[in-house]
C-alpha cells in the first residue's frame, strides 16, 4: 500500500541488519513475509495485543519511568488496567503465541521504535482505542520526539492531513479547532467577520446518509468522493441517494457509482489541472501547479464553491463577494494561514513565494525561516496541561462476531495496482495485469472442506447483502478468514461490490465505520451458463457499454486487459440461457452483430454459441457463450492485435491452450516495465537472485512495489527446484 516508504525501510534494514521489523496483520502479506516477527492476530484484537505488550514492559521494567513522570498523565489508571492483560491470557484472544508477544514488547521497548499504521486501526468501532493504546507504548517507553521514534499514521489518500488542517471534517474548524469549543468558534467568527459560526457540529458520513435516508436531509452536495461505492452497507447508502430530493455531484469522472444518482453534475478539475497546496504525512506542505488546463467546463473545486456562494448570497440578500473574496488559490491559502496564528500548526511565516522555492514543514510561525522537523522533542504536548495523556481503554471484540451462520471473518483492503474506487485507475488497462478481476481469497484448507477449486463461483453473504464472486486459494489467510479488495464496486461486478457486505457500525469518537471486518458465509453456487465478451477499443467507453447489462446477471465481472491497447473482458454467468432479445442487444452494443465482420459458430443442442469479430484481418472482439475455455489466450490475441488467419481454426474451438506460437505472456508482475511471471521464473531457474533479476529484466527497479513478490518467487522456485 505504501511502496515508496517500504523501499526506505528496506534500505534502512540493509544499512543496519540489527534493525527489527514487526508486522501486525491478520494476513501474511508481502510486508509480513519480510518481517522478523509477524503477529497474525485475529481481526479486531489490537487493543488486547498492545495492553499485553505493555504488561510485559511493566513486568520486565522496560518502561521509561522518568519520561512518564515528567511528560505524561493518567499512568496509574492505565497501569492497573494492563496488569490483567498477561501475554498468556491475550495469546488466546489474539490467536498468537505468548512468546511472540513478549518478543515484540522487548524489541519495541529497546527502541528507537517507529510505528506505521493504516486503516486496520482506524476503520473500527474501537479505532480510537486502537490508535491510542499503540501510542501508549510510545509514551511508556519514551519512544517519541526522537530520531526514528514516533507513531505515524499512514493516511489512506493524498492530502488527508491537509484536509484536517483546514477543518475538512464535520466537527472541526480551521487549524485543528473543535466546533464544540466556544473560544474556537469565536476565533473563526472574528477571522471571517461574521457574528457567529454554527454551534452544532455537522453529521459525519454514516450519520449523514442515514439522515438522508430518513428524509431529515433533502439535498446533498457530494464532492471528491464516491460514497455509492466506498461507504459500508451499500443498500442503505443507495436507498438514501434515491430518497434525496436533489443530489449534486462534483466529480472529474462521469462513470463513478455516485454520479449515477446525480440530479446535477458539476465537472471538476483533477489534481493535474489545479493549483494549490497539499500536506504529506510528515507535515510537509508543497505547492502543486496545473500541468494542463481543465477541459471543457471543468473547474477547480474551490471555484465551484465560491461561485455558488456568491449566487446564494444574492438569493439571501447577503454580500457573498465580501464573505468569499477569493480570486485564486493563493487567496484561500492566505486566509487559512492567518487562521493558524498561535495554533499548533502555525504557518504565519509561510508564503507561496517560500513554497515556490521548496516545500516546508509546519509549524513555521511568523519570523521563522524554516519549519520544525520534529515535534515533541521537548516533551510538551497539545493538551491543557502540556502533558501527553495515556488512554485507558479495555479490549472490545469486533462489532459483529462470527457465528455458526456467518462463520468467516471478512477483511477488506488494497490491491497493489489499484486505487480506492477505481474511478481513475479502473480506466487504465495495464493496471489490471497484476490482479485482473474481483476475487475472494480464502484459506486453502477451507476451500478443500467446501469442495471448492480456484475459479469456482461462490456466494458471499453478510447480514446486509450478498453477491457472487470467484474464489481463489491464498496462503496469506488463516482458517476462517476471507479477503476481498476494497476497490471493486458496482461498475465492475454485480451486486454493489464489497461494501454490500460491510457494516455501518462506527467508532463513537472518530465516527469511522468498521470497514475492516464483517461476519460472512461462503457457499458454492452453480451458474452453468457462462459467457465472456471481449472487445478492443477505448477502455472507458467499453466499460460504460457494459454497465446496463451487469444487473441482468447473478454473476458479472467487467474489467480491462492489455497494455498498448485496451480490451474489455465482460464475463457473466446465470442459471439458465439468456433471452434471445438480451443476446442480440449485447451483440449490437459490442459490435458483434455484423455478419460481414464476424465468424460464427452455434451448437443449439449443447447451448454453445461463439462469435469472433475480424477487422482488416485482425481479431478485435469475441463472444464465447456456453463454453469459454479459450478466454485467457484469446483475450491476449485481441489485445495484441493478432492476425486472424494464423489462428482461424482455433478461434472458436473449445481449447484452453492456444495454438503453437500463440502462447500468452502470462501474469504481469512488474507493471512499470511490463515483465511477466514466466520470464521471471525462467531467469530464477537459471540461479538468479534479486539483484540478477533487476539487472537482467529490470523488474523491481522503478517504483519497487513488486520487489516483495519477486523475493517470494525466488524463494518458492528455488524450493521447487
Amino acid at each position: 500500500a505504501h511502496p515508496i516508504l517500504f523501499r526506505r525501510i528496506e534500505a534502512a534494514r540493509k544499512a543496519n541488519p540489527n534493525q527489527k521489523l514487526i508486522v501486525v496483520d491478520p494476513r501474511r502479506t508481502d510486508t509480513a513475509v519480510e518481517a522478523d516477527l509477524h503477529l497474525a492476530i485475529l481481526p479486531g484484537t489490537d487493543v488486547a495485543l498492545y495492553h499485553a505488550m505493555l504488561n510485559v514492559m511493566l513486568w520486565e521494567e522496560l518502561i521509561d519511568r522518568d519520561y512518564i513522570a515528567a511528560h505524561t498523565e493518567g499512568w496509574a489508571q492505565l497501569r492497573e488496567t494492563v496488569r490483567e492483560y498477561t501475554p498468556e491470557k491475550v495469546a488466546t484472544i489474539c490467536g498468537v503465541l505468548a512468546a511472540d508477544i513478549v518478543q515484540a514488547a522487548r524489541w519495541f521497548a529497546t527502541g528507537p521504535t517507529l510505528s506505521l499504521y493504516c486503516q486496520g486501526l482506524n476503520q473500527s468501532t474501537c479505532g480510537v482505542d486502537k490508535n491510542a493504546t499503540l501510542i501508549n507504548l510510545h509514551l511508556a517507553t519514551g519512544n517519541i520526539g526522537k530520531p526514528g521514534a514516533a507513531p505515524l499514521s499512514l493516511t489512506g489518500q493524498p492530502n488527508a492531513m491537509g484536509g484536517r488542517e483546514v477543518g475538512g471534517m464535520a466537527h472541526l474548524l480551521s487549524a485543528h479547532r473543535d466546533m464544540n469549543n466556544p473560544e474556537h468558534r469565536a476565533e473563526v467568527a472574528r477571522l471571517w467577520e461574521v457574528d457567529s459560526v454554527p454551534e452544532q457540529p455537522g453529521k459525519t458520513a454514516i450519520e449523514l446518509f442515514e439522515a438522508v435516508r430518513k428524509g431529515e436531509i433533502k439535498a446533498l452536495w457530494i464532492a471528491c468522493t464516491n460514497p455509492a461505492q466506498s461507504l459500508p452497507n451499500q443498500k442503505r447508502v443507495q436507498e438514501a441517494l434515491q430518497t434525496a430530493e436533489f443530489v449534486v455531484v462534483q466529480d472529474a469522472f462521469i462513470d463513478s457509482e455516485t454520479v449515477q444518482f446525480a440530479d446535477l453534475l458539476l465537472p471538476a478539475a483533477t489534481w493535474g489541472e489545479s493549483d494549490g497546496t497539499v500536506t504529506n504525512s510528515e507535515r510537509r506542505i508543497s505547492r502543486i501547479r496545473a500541468a494542463v488546463p481543465p477541459p471543457g467546463e471543468a473547474r477547480p473545486d474551490y471555484r465551484s464553491v465560491v461561485e455558488f456562494a456568491i449566487k446564494l448570497g444574492e438569493q439571501l440578500g447577503r454580500d457573498g463577494k465580501r464573505l468569499f473574496p477569493y480570486t485564486c488559490p493563493e487567496d484561500v491559502f492566505n486566509e487559512h494561514r492567518e487562521s493558524t496564528r498561535g495554533r499548533d500548526l502555525d504557518i504565519t511565516g509561510l508564503s507561496y513565494a517560500m513554497l515556490d522555492a521548496s516545500p516546508q514543514q509546519w509549524p513555521l510561525p511568523q519570523g521563522a525561516t524554516t519549519g520544525q522537523a520534529r515535534l515533541y522533542e521537548d516533551g510538551v504536548f497539545q493538551t491543557p496541561s502540556g502533558r501527553a495523556q495515556f488512554h485507558n481503554a479495555t479490549y472490545c471484540q469486533v462489532s459483529e462476531p462470527t457465528d455458526a451462520r456467518f462463520p468467516f471473518y471478512l477483511n477488506t483492503g488494497r490491491l497493489r495496482d489499484q486505487w480506492h474506487g477505481m474511478s481513475r485507475t479502473g480506466l487504465v488497462s495495464r493496471l489490471y495485469a497484476h490482479v485482473e478481476e474481483p476475487l475472494l481469497s480464502m484459506n486453502g484448507k477451507d476451500m478443500e472442506r467446501r469442495k471448492l477449486r480456484g475459479g469456482d463461483l461462490v456466494r458471499v453473504k453478510s447480514r446486509r447483502g450478498s453477491f457472487v464472486i470467484k474464489a481463489q486459494a491464498s496462503e496469506e489467510l488463516r482458517s476462517s478468514q476471507v479477503f476481498i479488495p476494497m476497490h471493486w464496486g458496482g461498475r465492475f461486478m454485480a451486486g454493489m461490490g464489497v461494501n454490500a457486505l460491510t457494516l455501518d457500525a462506527f467508532d463513537p469518537v472518530s465516527k469511522q465505520p468498521e470497514l475492516k471486518h464483517a461476519a460472512v458465509q461462503v457457499e458454492k453456487v452453480s451458474l452453468p451458463y457462462r459467457r465472456t465478451i471481449m472487445r478492443r477499443g477505448d477502455g472507458a467507453t467499453l466499460l460504460r457499454l457494459a454497465q446496463p447489462f451487469i444487473a441482468h446477471f447473478d454473476f458479472a465481472s467487467a474489467t480491462l486487459t492489455g497494455r498498448d491497447s485496451s480490451v474489455l473482458v465482460f464475463e457473466t454467468a446465470s442459471e439458465g440461457p439468456l433471452a434471445e432479445s438480451l443476446v442480440q442487444e449485447m451483440d449490437v452494443a459490442f459490435g458483434l452483430d455484423d455478419p460481414l465482420l464476424t465468424m460464427n459458430y452455434q451448437d443449439a443442442r449443447r447451448g454453445i454459441w461463439k462469435k469472433a469479430r475480424v477487422e482488416d484481418g485482425v481479431i478485435t472482439g469475441a463472444r464465447l457463450s456456453g463454453e469459454t475455455a479459450a478466454r485467457d489466450w484469446l483475450k491476449s490475441l485481441i489485445a495484441d492485435g493478432a492476425p486472424a488467419m494464423e489462428v482461424r481454426n482455433w478461434l472458436l474451438a473449445p481449447v484452453e491452450l492456444p495454438p503453437d506460437g500463440q502462447a500468452g505472456r502470462g501474469r504481469v508482475v512488474c507493471n512499470c516495465l511490463n515483465v511477466a511471471e514466466p520470464d521471471i521464473v525462467a531467469v530464477i531457474a537459471g540461479g538468479a537472485d534479486l539483484a540478477a533479476l533487476q539487472s537482467t529484466l529490470q523488474c523491481g527497479t522503478e517504483c519497487g512495489s513488486c520487489v516483495p513478490e519477486l523475493k517470494r518467487m525466488i524463494a518458492t522456485n528455488r524450493v521447487a527446484v
